[in-house]
């Protein structure tokens, strides 16, 4: 029997799920937001404090988000909070986004032997312990099982020139992937790296001489295309799907296939 899948455009109908990370209209997280809802999933939106609120607010308002809340991963109880107010509100979590990252400017400008134990240690924790911190948070909310996204970069991989300490969190951050897919898996649980090509976030305007590695990754990508935060957030929804149940614990590659080339 040929099977009947269900309306795309309520595939998601009925899911809750948490957005980490928007700062406005150009971050990756928002085009992930975008589709996530457009496939009708009911989304709870944070923003990083009071100077975001005023350019996050009225993406949440367009998402018709019922939880808006200031999330700062290194403001103590903040974290906890989030994931409290859910469990309040609506007992339950099917997929989570973390798309934040930072490293302190001398940190992240130096060479990777030369970095301070302390702008190491805030590299890590932001970059990629806050992501295992909200896995932990997030999986007894996920009671019939859920996804869980975080966003990571080609640097991880391979030495991309200034991308210097956020490749060796990044690195981490995969690794952490690896081990919560096999320790959540049982669960019906899994867990995604989602790896874009170079975009023009806010986050990326950090990294120095990034104009010159976007030129690079569009006329060497097979695609000869730059990725846009909507085929991102495309192809991070689709693994939200119940199709897609059997994915877990990887690094989808959204960047035309600039990994590939040498």
């Amino acid at each position: 029997m040929i099977p009947v899948f269900p309306d795309t455009k309520v595939a998601l109908k009925g899911k809750k799920g948490l957005i980490v990370g928007v700062a406005n209209d150009q971050s990756i997280a928002w085009g992930c937001a975008r589709a996530f809802r457009g496939l009708g999933a009911e989304l709870a939106v944070t923003y990083l404090n009071d100077r975001a609120k005023k350019h996050v607010e009225p993406l949440a308002q367009a998402l018709e988000a019922p939880i808006f809340m200031p999330l700062d991963v290194m403001v103590e109880g903040q974290t906890e909070a989030v994931f409290e107010r859910i469990g309040k509100e609506w007992g339950q979590l099917d997929f989570l986004l973390h798309s934040i990252a930072f490293s302190p400017k001398e940190a992240l400008h130096g060479r990777v032997v030369d970095v301070g134990r302390d702008g190491f240690l805030k590299t890590m924790d932001v970059s990629c312990w806050s992501f295992l911190r909200m896995a932990h948070l997030a999986e007894p909310l996920m009671k019939n099982g859920g996804t869980m996204f975080t966003m990571t970069y080609y640097g991880s991989q391979m030495v991309v020139e200034n991308y210097n300490i956020m490749g060796v969190a990044k690195a981490a951050l995969e690794a952490a992937v690896r081990y919560a897919a096999a320790e959540l898996g049982p669960k019906g649980i899994r867990v995604h790296a989602i790896s874009p090509g170079p975009l023009a976030t806010r986050a990326a305007s950090g990294i120095p001489e990034f104009d010159e590695l976007m030129d690079k990754a569009q006329s060497k990508a097979p695609a000869r295309s730059l990725v846009s935060i909507d085929d991102v957030g495309n192809a991070t929804a689709f693994l939200a799907l119940d199709g897609a149940k059997l994915i877990t614990g990887g690094v989808l590659y959204i960047d035309g296939g600039y990994h590939i080339i040498d």
